[in-house]
């Protein structure tokens, strides 16, 4: 461009960009970023534009705005090119963002990816995927896809205007660079553009002008214009159709850019329309081309790209496999190769890997050597990549691919300035991102957030109205630290472009986060299908803290409890809402009218549970269990006190400000408690309203665990659930699985009960360890199981002794070989207990531990002593005296 000192400056892009050029000389523009084209009635029809640092476009802009040389984009216009897409296609199709020729523009530094220009990428709805990608040098227009690596594109031809038929076409579609390495015997396009232009300097342009081609700094383009030629007399436009119409339209641009300017314009685009452009056609054939293009109404804006983006494995990339690389070479001219491999050495140490400043100069040294062997001009990143492996990695390709990922492609994300365009919405997403110190990251991280801070619970909420709008910056994660309170959530943050365009899309539903969220969450409720939708609608209104959402979700949620009979999708929907009680009680949300719904919800399903567990197969038998689980659960939680607001003597406060008693009930001034209504209660009455449901929910397990005509695996499951509520004794378990276990029962009915009482990994192999009667209710039934009725239940027992820890099994076993206590003779071992299992303390096995805990506790009493002192005592006292010796 210094060279050229051209009067204007045209650039391949859409023309609606040309008032946001001048945001691009802003010192809050950092690039990566896009320029972001989207249908004004239907945001998720868009398409982008990247720029990268090193791109030539971004460096022809930059160069325009520092010297005052107007610079406009003269593509097919975002209003053509997004309508004639969905007309082409009958639906926005994936399209890569790269156009890979090499561009007309003067400069001595160029890659492969500084000669591809960054095509829109037209980003599906949320049913569409990404498509394919291209690779650098696919000669791909702004506003088409392509993959021509896939060979099943082609086989079957298919209708014209359809999108089969336009991805058959862009299969047929050929590569440019790809071609001229072949030609040269290069099976690699990079590798051949590294090797000719970007490591020959100024021996490239000496041998230029030996043959003919004069300007050093404009040699290299002369030859690719001559190269691109050829290429379009042999295969003409290539497969790509709309290029003849777009370049028509380029034409034109440049024909007004010369009237105004003179010849001294420069044109910045990709090689492959240099022939075109050169072309020399009637205005009035470029019109005819141009005339009848359907037209959208649309909207342009800069936003934030990432590097990871730009790759073409990313689905929306620019066809640069490694950008992070490139980006050095455009940062770092001097040098390269020893500053990359310092750059690696120093995040390796940053991973605790164990590299030295030795480690740099021997891989330095070897990426030469490498180059040297291969006959390259200078290392490339093949070379730098073979050393890095040998000499950093010590062979491994582990950590080389952590730098590949790190460095190689890499995890910048660009900043746009504020002045830039935008929606409303994204205006106020950007000041709570900036109020609430949560910065977008193209790196994924972990938040940790305690909801009983302030600024950690309004993230909380951002984060969760986003989901509701379908942004997705956060997933809820798993707290590495395990915890199970309602207080503490943990967040995978991570920005990706593509959500400027859901955030453009959630718009319409409001200008603010609040609002649009509200007005989702309603839209939602009201088109929900099944109950458990509307139940997790409303456990997310709470999560996002939408009060003015919650009555017509709760609206919605009792008019469709009140209509649906199906128990599953009962059992189903009261856990939601009850996880949605206990985190309205976390943030101090009022949800009196979400816990009656609850309470009505759980009633209809105590009626409706048993006769819907009646005469139920195998698999509709283990789905009814799963939601007895849930509904226990969810019981457990429904009529526990609640927390929140709770005062210091157990009392609560009203939405009122009213104190309420353990139960809920309002408080009289002077202690007496009263009903919502009014009357009075007498003491006592709150325990029996609190404990109300729970004891409902107990009648109906005992119904369901005494009823035949239940299936084994739910009346051993809520045997064994009343059992775990001190429900039910040791007796009247043993009582009912000797009924479930009886001759008369069929082996796989009893199997099944087995299964419902101690299967799924709940503790029930503990509870056969510390129960032998009911051990020996099932070791009995076991023995007596004949040969042809064993192999029939064997999966099943399997499977339900499977799920016990590998100590809980081998205890079993003990036990079993063992035998029933006091049993005597040879199959029992004599009577003789195994070691740990006797009634009375094994004193010398239980020394053994003796000196190690004396040694953790810093006692300096020996061991013997203790012992002896031990021995003296009865056998309950054993404990106590080592509790005293260690508290000493």
């Amino acid at each position: 461009m210094d060279a050229a000192r051209p009067r204007t400056v045209l650039i391949e892009g859409p023309p609606e960009a040309d008032a946001l050029i001048a945001l691009a000389a802003d010192e809050d523009m950092r690039p990566p970023v896009a320029l972001l084209a989207h249908v004004v009635d239907e945001p998720g029809r868009a398409a982008f534009w990247p720029f990268a640092e090193f791109s030539p476009e971004w460096i022809a802009i930059q160069w325009a705005l520092e010297h005052d040389v107007p610079a406009r984009f003269i593509d097919l216009p975002a209003t053509h090119s997004l309508a004639w897409q969905e007309k082409a296609t009958g639906s926005p199709p994936p399209v890569p963002e790269a156009s890979p020729e090499p561009p007309v523009q003067p400069g001595p530094d160029l890659s492969p990816e500084a000669a591809a220009q960054p095509g829109p990428g037209t980003l599906p709805g949320p049913a569409v995927s990404p498509g394919p990608a291209v690779s650098p040098g696919l000669a791909a227009s702004p506003g088409e896809s392509g993959n021509p690596e896939d060979p099943d594109a082609v086989k079957t031809p298919a209708p014209a205007g359809t999108p089969e038929a336009a991805a058959q076409e862009d299969a047929l579609r050929i590569d440019p660079l790809a071609v001229l390495a072949d030609a040269a015997g290069y099976e690699d396009p990079e590798r051949w553009w590294e090797d000719v232009i970007e490591y020959r300097g100024g021996g490239t342009s000496q041998a230029l002008k030996e043959l003919g081609h004069n300007g050093e700094a404009f040699a290299p383009f002369e030859v690719l214009a001559d190269a691109m030629g050829a290429l379009r007399d042999v295969y003409g436009s290539g497969g790509h159709d709309r290029d003849v119409v777009r370049e028509a339209y380029m034409r034109i641009q440049l024909r007004a850019a010369q009237r105004e300017f003179g010849d001294d314009v420069a044109v910045v685009c990709g090689a492959w329309h240099v022939p075109a452009l050169r072309q020399r056609t009637t205005v009035t054939a470029d019109r005819a081309l141009l005339k009848g293009l359907p037209k959208v109404k649309a909207d342009m804006t800069w936003v934030p790209w990432t590097h990871r983006r730009l790759s073409r494995t990313s689905g929306y990339g620019a066809g640069i496999d490694s950008p992070g690389w490139y980006g050095h070479l455009f940062s770092a001219p001097d040098r390269p190769v020893e500053r990359w491999m310092t750059k690696v050495a120093g995040f390796l140490r940053e991973e605790d890997r164990i590299v030295s400043s030795a480690h740099v100069i021997e891989a330095v040294r070897l990426a030469r050597t490498l180059a040297a062997m291969r006959g390259r001009p200078l290392p490339g990143l093949t070379e730098t990549t073979d050393a890095i492996r040998a000499v950093m990695c010590e062979g491994s390709d582990v950590p080389l691919a952590l730098v590949h990922d790190k460095l190689v492609v890499g995890d910048v994300l660009g900043e746009v300035p504020a002045a830039a365009p935008a929606v409303p919405l994204q205006r106020d997403l950007t000041r709570l991102q900036r109020r609430l110190r949560l910065k977008p990251e193209a790196l994924e991280r972990e938040l940790e957030l305690d909801l009983r801070k302030e600024t950690d619970a309004a993230r909380s909420t951002l984060l969760h109205r986003l989901r509701l709008l379908g942004v997705d910056w956060g997933e809820p994660a798993r707290s590495a630290r395990g915890s199970t309170g309602t207080f503490r959530e943990t967040w995978r943050l991570r920005w990706e472009p593509e959500l400027s365009v859901r955030v453009a899309e959630a718009g319409i539903w409001g200008t603010t986060v609040l609002t649009a969220a509200t007005a989702k969450a309603e839209s939602d409720a009201v088109a929900a299908e099944a109950l458990a939708d509307v139940t997790a609608l409303a456990e997310r209104c709470l999560l996002a803290e939408l009060p003015d959402a919650l009555p017509v979700v709760m609206r919605v949620l009792a008019d469709r409890a009140a209509l649906d009979t199906d128990v599953g999708h009962l059992a189903q929907a009261l856990p939601a809402l009850v996880r949605s009680l206990r985190y309205g009680d976390v943030r101090g949300t009022d949800t009196h009218a979400l816990a009656e719904v609850a309470a009505g919800l759980a009633e209809r399903l105590f009626v409706g549970l048993p006769p819907a567990c009646a005469s139920l197969d195998a698999d509709a038998a283990a789905e009814m269990r799963s939601h007895v689980d849930a509904v226990h659960g969810a019981v457990g939680l429904l009529d526990e006190p609640r927390e929140a607001g709770a005062e210091p003597g157990g009392a609560e406060t009203g939405p009122g400000g009213a104190e309420t008693g353990p139960g809920g009930a309002e408080k009289e001034p002077g202690g007496a408690e009263k009903e919502p209504g009014g009357a009075e209660m007498e003491p006592g009455d709150g325990e029996a309203a609190r404990g109300g449901i729970r004891t409902r929910w107990h009648s109906v397990l005992r119904v369901l665990a005494g009823r035949d005509s239940v299936p084994g695996v739910i009346r051993g499951r809520s045997t064994r659930l009343l059992l775990d509520d001190v429900e039910l004794d040791g007796d009247e378990a043993g009582r009912l699985m000797g009924l479930a276990l009886s001759p008369g029962t069929p082996p796989g009915d009893a199997a099944a009960w087995i299964e419902g009482f101690v299967g799924g990994g709940s503790g029930g192999g503990m509870l056969l360890v510390h129960d032998e009667q009911l051990l020996a209710l099932v070791d009995a039934w076991l023995t007596g199981v004949s040969a042809e009725a064993f192999t029939d239940v064997l999966p099943l027992l399997r499977r339900t002794f499977s799920a016990y820890e590998p100590g809980v099994r081998r205890t079993l076993g003990e036990l079993v070989r063992r035998g029933p206590a006091g049993a005597s003779g040879p199959d029992h071992g004599g009577g003789a207990a195994p070691h740990g299992f006797a009634p009375e303390l094994d004193g010398p096995r239980a020394d053994g531990v003796l000196p190690v805990l004396s040694l953790l506790l810093g006692l300096d009493i020996p061991a013997e002593d203790i012992s002896a002192q031990a021995d003296a005592l009865p056998a309950p006292a054993h404990n106590d005296l080592a509790f005293a010796e260690a508290s000493r």
